[in-house]
Formats: structure tokens, C-alpha cells, sequence
């Protein structure tokens, strides 16, 4: 195991790059250091340099991987050795297999780091409380939230390009986990198919959860709010359903703890049959009791209308949608009219647009991302559907 993570150790052309770039993080450490460098560069190196060092030592040397070893354990403030076997216990866990228990400190990362700290403490105490010591913490925790989210719905990876080339393709991660020993610039090529990916770095994924989150928390406090995001999602749905023939069976993945899409199509689709997808079970009873509200309370989906309407009314007292817990994978072809996928997806969202597992597919998305037939929901909301037929 530790030969197919490790790989080659030959020094080539392209490992010319970041042993270079790391002598130069070393040089802006010791001559322009501030918090936001030793945050950024520890997040940095150690999810580049110092991470495709472990997989693929730069060295054919013993003697040289063991001192870049100790370099890197200096710039990055902690021992690379101990990343080493945390990583690679990382590794052996995701395949399933025991983790190692060894901490791995080779003796050179262990004396460079100590040094660093104890010159730091006797000789600049407070450089080392106000400077580097919040930026090393705060360097850490980014490393957490890449690590958390990298594996937070499952291994997920990040295809942007700029991400990747900034960071070594470290986006790649799915691709990496399936070959540990590749060299950074052959993962794109190794790309899979409909894998679970997302449009944020992992260092940034959190934003997908509590931005929207707290969103829908807030609509379901607010029946204002929940009037507010009907109207605009009933304007825009309306318009790119006219472009659709008729449509019996209608499929919608999620969409958050408001159910605004089921609202507003079984009154504008009163005839189809809905079905709610969601691996929340929380989600799903939120929905069930939004969809189950009799007219008598003036449900927000019918306020958007004349309640003596005696047409609306019969729309919003059709009967309840099926509801699925389970979590949608995108590579499955529907047998619906119509896919609604929402703003919350997490998945390869690209794939959706080119190749459409429905014969009609519904997207929520950001405003600057235009496909196909497309309304914009608000911009306010910063929201646009996206309409992709097959």
C-alpha cells in the first residue's frame, strides 16, 4: 500500500515547479510575513507542495527528501512527517482498511519545528502571540474545513479551473483518492464520469449549507418572505413551462427546507403527479406538512391568488405528492416530463446540462450562470431556472 501512495521518487521537470515554490513561501515568510501569509501559504502548501510530497516524494535521495522533509516542517510550523501519516491513514481509511496509528516524526521535521517555536518564543515573544500564532491557527483552520468538506457528502471534487491551477488540480479529488500516486498534471485526464462534484472549492464548500440554509430557515420563519419567493419563482417557472408540452409526471430533487417548487407547480400543473426526492427525512416532513395544508388556511401558495377562485382552490386541493428519502444520483435516467434540481444541488451539475436524464430538466442557479431556455427569478436572490431538454 505504502509503495502504490508513494509512487515515483525521481526528481522530473514539472517537480521543478513546487520545490521551487516552496523555497520561494519560504522566502516571503522570512521577509514579509503577516497573519494572512502564514494563514494562507499554511493552507496552501499543505494541500499542494507538502501533500503530493507524501504521495510522490521530489527525490531520488534518501538524504534530500529527508531535508525537504525538514524544510517543509519549518515553513509549515508542524512536523511533515506527522501530515505524512495522517494522510496516508486518511487514505487507508477511505478504502476501508485500518488506520495506522503511528505518528510518524522523523526526527529532522521534529528538531526544525521545535527550533522554529523556541527561537520564535525566546528571541521575538511578541511577533509570535500577535503575527504568527493567529495566523498559524487560523492557517489550521482552514485546513479543517478543506479536509471536512472534501469528504463532507462523500468524496466530492472541484473541476474550476482556476481553483486547479492555482492549487495543483487538488479539485481533482475524487481522482486522486482513485489513484493516489498520480502526478498532479495527469488527474484532469483521468476525470470520471458523472462523479459527485460541486462548484465550490472545499476550503469554501461550507457556503453551499449555511447561506442557503439559513435562507430557508428564514422563509419558513416569515410568511412575507414565503410570499416573496413564490411570486418570483411563479413568474419565472411560468414562463419556461409554456415552452413544454404536456407534462404528467414531475420529479423534484430537494429544493431545501421550503418546498417553493412543489407549491407552485401542483397549482400551475394541477394535473401531474409530483414526486419529492430529498435524503433529509427532516426535509421531506417539512414538506409533507406544507403540501398537506388545506385551503381553509390560506396555504402562501394559494394567497398568490384570488381565494374565490374556485379553479385555484381545486388546484391546491389536488392530491399530496409521493415523497422519496433517498438521495438522488444524476447519472440515473428519470422517467419523468420534467426534473427540477435545486440551488442547493451537490453533484456535477455540468453533466445535468449536457446530457439531461429527463426528457425536460428544470435547474435552479446562480444569475450569472445562463443555459438553455432561461428566467430570471430575482436579483435580489442573485437566482435564475435554467430549462435543458433531451
Amino acid at each position: 500500500m505504502a509503495a502504490r501512495i508513494l509512487g515515483r521518487t525521481r526528481l522530473t521537470t514539472w517537480d521543478v515547479l513546487p520545490v521551487a515554490l516552496a523555497l520561494a513561501h519560504g522566502a516571503l515568510l522570512a521577509t514579509s510575513v503577516s497573519i494572512p501569509l502564514v494563514a494562507v501559504g499554511l493552507w496552501w502548501n499543505a494541500n499542494t507542495i507538502s501533500h503530493h510530497f507524501i504521495h510522490r516524494p521530489f527525490f531520488r535521495s534518501r538524504i534530500m527528501n529527508a531535508a525537504f522533509s525538514g524544510y517543509l516542517s519549518l515553513v509549515l510550523g508542524f512536523p511533515q512527517s506527522f501530515w505524512r501519516a495522517r494522510h496516508l491513514a486518511h487514505h487507508l481509511a477511505i478504502e476501508g482498511r485500518r488506520e495506522r496509528k503511528d505518528l510518524g516524526l522523523a526526527p529532522l521535521d521534529l528538531g526544525a519545528v521545535v527550533a522554529l517555536w523556541g527561537a520564535l518564543l525566546v528571541f521575538a515573544e511578541g511577533f509570535l502571540l500577535k503575527v504568527y500564532l493567529p495566523g498559524f491557527l487560523l492557517g489550521l483552520g482552514l485546513c479543517y474545513l478543506q479536509g471536512k468538506y472534501e469528504h463532507a457528502r462523500g468524496t466530492v471534487s472541484h473541476y474550476g479551473w482556476l481553483y486547479n491551477l492555482l492549487l495543483f488540480n487538488d479539485g481533482y479529488h475524487i481522482e486522486h483518492h482513485a489513484r493516489p500516486a498520480a502526478n498532479w498534471r495527469e488527474l484532469p485526464g483521468h476525470r470520471m464520469l458523472n462523479s459527485n462534484s460541486s462548484r465550490w472549492p472545499a476550503v469554501l464548500r461550507w457556503l453551499e449549507v449555511v447561506n442557503l440554509c439559513a435562507l430557508e430557515r428564514g422563509v419558513l420563519r416569515f410568511k412575507p418572505l414565503q410570499r416573496f419567493v413564490l411570486e418570483r419563482h411563479e413568474r419565472a417557472l411560468r414562463k419556461l413551462l409554456m415552452e413544454l408540452p404536456k407534462v404528467s409526471r414531475v420529479a423534484i430533487v430537494g429544493g431545501g427546507l421550503f418546498p417553493r417548487t412543489a407549491l407552485i407547480l401542483r397549482r400551475l400543473l394541477p394535473d401531474s403527479q409530483l414526486q419529492l426526492i430529498d435524503q433529509s427525512k427532516e426535509n421531506l416532513e417539512i414538506a409533507r406538512r406544507f403540501l398537506a395544508e388545506p385551503w381553509e388556511r390560506r396555504h402562501p401558495a394559494c394567497l398568490l391568488r384570488d381565494a374565490g377562485d374556485s379553479e385555484e382552490q381545486a388546484g391546491c386541493l389536488r392530491s399530496q405528492a409521493e415523497f422519496i428519502n433517498e438521495r438522488f444520483e444524476p447519472s440515473t435516467q428519470c422517467d419523468s416530463d420534467l426534473l427540477v434540481i435545486p440551488l442547493a444541488f451537490v453533484g456535477d451539475r455540468r453533466a445535468l446540462y449536457e446530457r439531461p436524464t429527463a426528457s425536460a430538466v428544470l435547474v435552479h442557479d446562480w444569475i450569472w450562470r445562463r443555459r438553455g431556455s432561461s428566467a430570471i427569478v430575482s436579483w435580489l436572490l442573485l437566482k435564475r431556472v435554467n430549462l435543458v431538454k433531451r
